[in-house]
């Protein structure tokens, strides 16, 4: 069987090929020069932001007071961090390329991009280990500071306890729950009496109920409603026009705060909804010019050889 050799300078053609056997391809990429890149891009974007935060530090001037504005430090730390973020990019696509060994320009650019993906990668694993320790360290420390409080007022409960059964004895205890069992068992038990006859404890107790069943049902029946202004009017001592105008206005006041809240709530749900999208589109945005970065890159550090490097792939 006769067989065609096309092998390049760096062994990176095909082994053989034949009339009926399709050619075979060596690996193209170079994983170490990969992960040697992804290295150093996270490493050199790491120290220039170490480097920017010093040059802020310095900026602020609590003595003298001349201090940036908050906005102009935010926004020129947003610039020097993407800066940084290219710039890493760059350098590590550049070392991937020039360390991958090919003179083959598509080859160093595809060992940019994946040096540029896996620093992506590494940067979100690191980010996002940051922020889990942060949290969990706010977490211990809430948790060990709720764990104090509670066992300081666990003492300090079981002090003021102490104190209570020295001044107190059960017939005491006994006769002031069983007044406040009366009491409640008469304010719930003189439903449909006459306003003008019952207690005030008893018509606010029927107050409240139709109260809550407005606003459970969303509307009185004419009787309930006629009750309850009968109810306010006593309670109150006022006429029932004016009883009937107070629950009016009062109505009026809760139907005009819950469309606030609803607004208000719509407009929260809104400004999220846009933070969300505005966000996505800068990450993505900061994605495409970090594969620009490195596709740059890794085309200025591919090497550049005699005609026979770049053999037919």
């Amino acid at each position: 069987m006769s067989t065609d050799f096309a092998a390049n300078t760096y062994g990176r053609g095909p082994i053989a090929a034949s009339a009926s056997v399709a050619p075979r391809f060596l690996t193209r990429i170079s994983w170490g020069a990969v992960f040697a890149g992804a290295a150093i891009a996270v490493v050199v974007g790491a120290g220039l932001n170490i480097l920017g935060a010093g040059i802020g530090a310095n900026l602020v001037d609590a003595t003298a007071g001349d201090t940036p504005a908050a906005s102009s430090i935010g926004i020129g730390a947003g610039i020097w961090m993407l800066v940084s973020h290219l710039i890493g990019l760059g350098f590590g696509a550049y070392a991937a390329a020039r360390l991958s060994g090919t003179a083959d320009r598509m080859d160093g650019i595809l060992h940019g991009l994946a040096m540029w993906a896996t620093a992506t990668l590494v940067a979100g694993f690191l980010v996002g280990s940051a922020a889990s320790s942060v949290v969990s360290t706010a977490t211990s420390g809430i948790a060990n500071m709720l764990g104090s409080t509670a066992q300081g007022l666990g003492n300090l409960t079981g002090a003021a306890a102490g104190e209570a059964a020295d001044r107190t004895n059960t017939s005491t205890l006994q006769s002031v729950t069983q007044s406040a069992v009366d009491r409640a068992r008469n304010a719930l038990t003189a439903s449909n009496a006459e306003p003008a006859a019952m207690s005030s404890d008893q018509r606010k107790a029927e107050i409240g109920r139709l109260a809550g069943q407005r606003v459970t049902d969303g509307t009185l029946s004419q009787p309930d409603r006629d009750r309850l202004v009968a109810l306010v009017a006593a309670e109150a001592g006022m006429s029932p026009d004016e009883a009937r105008a107070r629950i009016e206005q009062v109505e009026q006041q809760a139907q005009q705060t819950v469309q606030q809240a609803e607004q208000q709530a719509r407009q929260a749900a809104d400004a999220a909804a846009t933070a969300a999208a505005t966000a996505s589109y800068w990450v993505f945005a900061l994605l495409v010019l970090g594969a620009i970065a490195a596709a740059l890159g890794a085309r200025a550090g591919t090497r550049h050889g005699p005609a026979s490097d770049y053999a037919a792939r």
